[in-house]
């Protein structure tokens, strides 16, 4: 008789780990700045790094990211709003170079998905001008480290003194990359975009915004959450029936059924596990945490998984 596939590996985190309000609450009173990131990847599995949204940052910083997390821990990334937001995803193979380029291939194996969000203005629509500048996008990222690295070596002449090019493999290695985009406005949800991007293998952000689209389509081989808010935009915080709807949810991911909730295109329920991460974003009154750990909690009872050898630490210990 043939045993169920086990379950793919869930990750729960939190959006940026530097806030100011944080500090006495979440971080223990008197714990270092610079220790932030070590205490936060000894509660979480994950963190979404956000800095990558706003501006190219330097290899010494992936390496000190990389230095102060354990062994197993992994990295979100945000790509650039230079991207995203300025141009739009078009005529951006520069950019992404220099994106590449940045130092994030210092993170080894602790580098997990990407994550590109869109601007709440940017729409879809089926016309063949609005397909083709997505499609061009999702062909121009890369989708393992090698490719990533010839990428990033077209980058500009100006990145070349402060690029770093060279991950460390191990021979005949050559890891996969994974992308997921996060959409902002009503116009995406239709059935064809959803086809698109299973068709470019790029998941779909299942997006809690309270403003814009909450959609359950599974569009690859793992699935990314994002967790804003419950009623109010990176503000409220999820009470236990919320976080009993969410551990469900993401328990039905990892085993590869249909979540309850809203789709766009076909559900997928296939059984095929997925790997799933999970970071909350409602982060202005300090509720990230605190919802990221009671979200882990639920989902390890759902499962039935043991606690890790390293147990996530409370809010607030030491």
């Amino acid at each position: 008789m043939n045993e169920a596939p086990q379950p793919g590996r869930i990750r729960v985190g939190i959006s940026g780990w530097r806030y100011a309000a944080w500090r006495g609450r979440f971080y223990p009173q008197g714990l270092a700045q610079r220790r932030e990131l070590e205490f936060a990847a000894n509660v979480f599995s994950s963190v979404e790094i956000n800095g990558t949204f706003y501006s190219l940052q330097r290899p010494r910083s992936f390496e000190q990211w990389s230095s102060e997390t354990p062994e197993d821990f992994v990295f979100a990334l945000k790509g650039g709003r230079f991207i995203t937001h300025m141009k739009k995803l078009v005529d951006v193979e520069t950019a992404l170079a220099n994106f590449f380029a940045s130092g994030l291939l210092a993170l080894g194996a602790k580098l997990g998905p990407f994550l590109w969000q869109l601007p709440p203005m940017m729409k879809f629509n089926e016309g063949l001008y609005d397909v083709a500048r997505y499609e061009s996008f999702f062909r121009l990222l890369p989708r393992t480290v090698c490719s990533a690295v010839k990428l990033a070596k077209r980058c500009d002449e100006r990145m070349l003194t402060r690029a770093f090019l060279k991950p460390v493999l191990k021979k005949g290695e050559d890891p996969q990359l994974r992308h997921a985009i996060e959409v902002r406005h009503h116009s995406f949800v239709q059935p064809s975009f959803v086809e698109l991007l299973r068709q470019h293998d790029i998941g779909l952000v299942v997006a809690d915004t309270v403003e814009w689209p909450l959609l359950m389509d599974v569009t690859s081989d793992f699935v990314y959450l994002r967790l804003h808010g419950s009623e109010q935009l990176y503000s409220s915080g999820y009470e236990p029936d919320a976080i009993e709807v969410w551990a469900k949810r993401v328990v039905a991911f990892a085993n590869g059924k249909a979540a309850e909730g809203r789709y766009a295109g076909v559900p997928v329920g296939d059984g095929r596990p997925r790997d799933v991460y999970v970071y909350f974003d409602n982060d202005a009154k300090v509720r990230a945490p605190v919802d990221a750990q009671a979200l882990e909690r639920r989902v390890r009872e759902l499962t039935q998984v043991p606690p890790d050898e390293r147990p996530p630490r409370a809010a607030g210990a030491s």
